[in-house]
């Protein structure tokens, strides 16, 4: 992304709506996947570090790594934890220590993860996988760097007939459908896949946003709203939220959300 859009993400991510509502997604899956024991985690695209803070404010007994190709984004993160460790992008490097003193953010391509194999319980990448070349590779990774058992979380942006003026500003590469992203999942040999669309009840104000009106010319839609929107979008994602625990998943919407299992060992 373009350096501007790191530091409107730095700005934003711990008020705006979507990101609420994106990383309580994300917790729900990590809750139901591992409980509130000691687990070791990883956000594979971390970029300024909002999710690790959130989640592990909520969940302590969680352990945290993330990884960013952006020294940017990395640097923002140590704003938010106070220490970054370096990292070349390689899989063969050591990777950085994984203890209990706080997040380890270090600097590394998530299609070269630099940690060993079976290294983490659970992998999260929230709006990662659309911004890199292959990635086909990164989820491989993933997959590699899992233990047996393990779970990967991935949000990624759904519809390539949406794409807009947003994909331009963040450096978009692709945008997906739920079948497409179930279909990465099974050739990286995750398995126990479950995916959904969701920012169902938003969707039409986005198509007429992104679509039919001009451009804004701050770049992206990241950016607060004032508060009586952003409640509004507070109830609907709550109401999408209720909708998912009672019948699984939603059938359009902008985001598609999914997780999938390392088979574990026989």
């Amino acid at each position: 992304m373009n350096v501007d859009e790191y530091h409107k993400l730095a700005e934003v991510e711990d008020r705006m709506w979507y990101f609420r509502a994106l990383h309580r997604h994300v917790e729900l899956r990590l809750v139901e996947a591992l409980g509130e024991g000691t687990s070791e985690i990883l956000d594979a695209g971390c970029g300024t570090g909002g999710l690790i803070a959130r989640l592990g404010a909520r969940h302590p007994a969680w352990r945290w790594s993330g990884v960013d190709l952006s020294e940017v984004a990395c640097g923002l993160a140590q704003r938010r934890f106070g220490r970054v460790a370096t990292a070349t992008a390689t899989s063969e490097l050591p990777a950085p220590e994984l203890d209990s003193t706080g997040p380890k953010i270090c600097r590394g391509d998530v299609t070269r993860l630099p940690f060993p194999d079976a290294s983490f319980d659970a992998i999260v990448s929230a709006d990662v996988l659309y911004h890199v070349d292959d990635d086909a590779a990164a989820l491989r990774e993933f997959q590699r760097v899992l233990r047996p058992g393990g779970v990967v979380v991935v949000n990624v942006p759904a519809y390539r007939w949406l794409w807009s003026y947003h994909d331009d500003a963040v450096h978009s590469r692709r945008r997906y459908d739920r079948q497409e992203v179930i279909g990465k999942f099974e050739a990286a040999g995750l398995g126990k896949i479950k995916a959904t669309y969701w920012n169902t009840l938003p969707f039409p104000l986005v198509v007429v946003r992104r679509k039919l009106l001009p451009a804004p010319r701050g770049g992206s839609d990241v950016h607060l709203f004032p508060g009586p929107i952003e409640n509004g979008f507070d109830v609907a994602m709550a109401a999408e939220r209720t909708w998912l625990r009672a019948f699984g998943r939603l059938p359009f919407g902008t985001s598609v959300l999914a997780t999938g299992m390392k088979p574990a060992e026989p």
